[in-house]
């Protein structure tokens, strides 16, 4: 039970790993520093200026620098007041420098943070996205890198600043009186303990609350991605629930952590006044020959600590939030990316597909996906996948983008195996129309020339748009191409989509085309103005077609049916029906059989 604890890293780890976003900016951070250190020697000077100003009460007319030219003549009448306003000045520019520039490093730390946090959701591997909800994942770029600010702005400035007044008011009390001050230093044991303590659960409840905090965000992501199944069904209040209860929770944790802290700062305050206490007793005990204005500047100074005492035992809350958000983010970027050790590349292929003795099991499961696969594609041939649900045409369709990584077996493009290409260049040649489309909310033209596509010449654009015949819905259009189709393409019905999708592809004009499903949400008319272009386009590239519907895949070079994993019958769609076997019984259901497995 204790091993997982022991193993994590510790806190101070963590926030030094924090810090060294910090380098870009050393610059302005050191800046700010020294703005830190202006202001923070100011607090021992207001404590000075007191003691003259007291000693100034019975003799007003005293010489403040008699030994210093041009200011022997200054009286403590003038030079009080003076030296208030020319302290407040500095201090005022102190805090200019610290504030601004420290804000400026910390707003960079955490802008950097926030990008390097998107950019290794683009390279992590897809199995990562199985493993882990999008409200969680959302969660870490803003609630998580916000609890990150907190430990990077507010955090270091009141230890520097507050760290150096403790230190500077320090050094004027030892000057002052070292024996009195030494009884003061007396509490800074009982004060590391109890901040000690206090860290550690401050850490533990920041991280339950982060975990609250992307239940939040995944209740309202999922029910606002899915509103039309909500109200269709009646959803309203199992949403409603749903969400007051993971906000509650967030809540009751938030709640924790505020009782933690308010329990925590009247404790401390107690230890640190007590000694107070303490020490103005021994001061008027101990008075010796000091005169009134040493003892109230002393006391003054005195009384200046607790309050930035205080402030660095309440930041500990500060830091434990940004070290808990700060893990939960590292440890996502620690995740390692997509395996890509290929170094093949190929401006252009010729599409020829062959799978050998191909088996795959999902990680962590144990139940094979696929068993012993084998089949050639040539360039130019259609291969069609029909099957139950579940029956594993999608994961076999995956895995040559390797979406995942198989361990046994080959999959062979233009005779190299595909782990040897380079990722970017593998599917450079390869071109994926799904059932569930993708649709950016952005403009029609820009959905269709995506990602290395974008910049293609509008010709082509309505070219591939024309073939995948949505040219005449897109002129139905306000803007036609220029037209915003909003979330996911809300604003098009699900033939709309599929179209667009296909369009894509066929702007690609990549050798090897994957349609899983791809005329799934098509009417009737719609595919079969897709089935047109298709077999326009399919000349001279392979294409590999996972379908239930017979119009799709009659014309297929081969079919091969698939069940629990294997390829149980193989052939063209007259010989398969001659045989009368798995593929005839599908054929007579329509190709489409109640799933009985699991994965698909």
């Amino acid at each position: 039970m204790t091993a997982p604890e022991s193993s994590a890293p510790s806190s101070l780890k963590i926030y030094l790993r924090l810090l060294t976003y910090v380098k870009p900016y050393v610059g302005i951070f050191l800046l700010s520093i020294v703005g830190f250190i202006i202001f923070a020697s100011t607090q021992p000077m207001l404590a000075g200026i007191l003691k003259y100003f007291v000693d100034g009460l019975s003799n007003p007319e005293a010489v403040l620098f008699p030994t210093v030219p041009y200011l022997k003549d200054l009286q403590l009448l003038q030079a009080v007041p003076l030296l208030i306003v020319l302290i407040a000045a500095w201090q005022g520019l102190g805090s200019f420098l610290g504030n601004y520039f420290l804000a400026k490093v910390s707003l960079g730390l955490v802008h950097d943070l926030r990008v390097e946090l998107f950019n290794k959701l683009l390279v992590l591997p897809n199995r990562y996205f199985d493993n882990h909800n999008s409200g969680h994942l959302i969660s870490r770029i803003t609630f998580n890198v916000t609890m990150v600010t907190g430990a990077a702005t507010d955090a270091i400035k009141v230890v520097i600043r507050e760290g150096l007044t403790v230190v500077f008011l320090f050094i004027y009390l030892l000057w002052m009186n070292w024996q009195l001050t030494l009884v003061m230093l007396a509490i800074l044991p009982l004060i590391a303990v109890m901040v000690g303590s206090a860290s550690k659960k401050f850490r533990k409840q920041s991280k339950k609350i982060q975990v609250a905090m992307g239940d939040v965000t995944h209740v309202a992501s999922e029910t606002i991605q899915g509103y039309r199944v909500v109200r269709s069904f009646g959803g309203e209040q199992y949403e409603q629930e749903r969400f007051a209860k993971a906000s509650q929770s967030n809540t009751d944790k938030q709640l924790r952590m505020t009782k933690t802290g308010a329990v925590y700062t009247p404790m401390l305050q107690l230890v640190i006044y007590t000694a107070m206490a303490v020490l103005m007793f021994l001061v008027l005990f101990l008075r010796g020959d000091a005169t009134a204005g040493d003892l109230v500047a002393y006391i003054t100074a005195a009384g200046l600590l607790p309050k930035p005492i205080r402030q660095l035992s309440e930041v500990s809350s500060t830091i434990q939030k940004g070290v808990a958000g700060a893990e939960s983010i590292f440890e996502q970027l620690d995740v390692a990316p997509e395996v890509d050790t290929g170094t093949v590349e190929r401006e252009r292929i010729e599409g020829r597909l062959e799978v050998r003795n191909l088996s795959f099991t999902y990680p962590g499961t144990e139940r094979p996906v696929l068993n012993e696969i084998n089949f050639t594609a040539e360039p130019g041939q259609m291969i069609a996948l029909v099957g139950r649900s579940g029956s594993g045409k999608s994961t076999l369709a995956g895995l040559i983008p390797r979406f995942y990584q198989h361990e046994q077996g080959e999959i062979l493009l233009d005779g190299v195996e595909v782990e040897e290409y380079r990722l970017k260049n593998l599917r450079k040649h390869i071109a994926q129309v799904t059932q569930h489309v993708t649709l950016f909310n952005d403009t029609v033209a820009n959905n269709i020339a995506y990602g290395d596509l974008a910049g293609a010449p509008r010709e082509q654009i309505e070219a591939a748009a024309a073939d995948a015949y949505a040219k005449e819905f897109i002129e139905q259009l306000p803007q036609g191409l220029d037209t915003d189709v909003g979330e996911n393409g809300v604003l098009l019905s699900g033939g709309q989509r599929q179209r667009l999708a296909i369009a894509r592809a066929l702007l690609k004009n990549a050798p090897l085309l994957i349609l899983d499903e791809a005329t799934s949400a098509l009417d009737t008319e719609s595919e079969r103005h897709i089935q047109a272009a298709l077999d326009q386009v399919m000349k001279g590239r392979t294409t590999l077609v996972i379908a239930h519907r017979l119009s799709t895949i009659e014309k297929a070079d081969l079919i091969l049916v698939m069940d629990q994993g294997r390829i149980v019958e193989r052939g063209t769609h007259k010989q398969l029906l001659a045989e009368n076997g798995y593929y005839a019984r599908l054929h007579a259901l329509g190709l489409d059989e109640p799933s009985k497995a699991d994965i698909t």
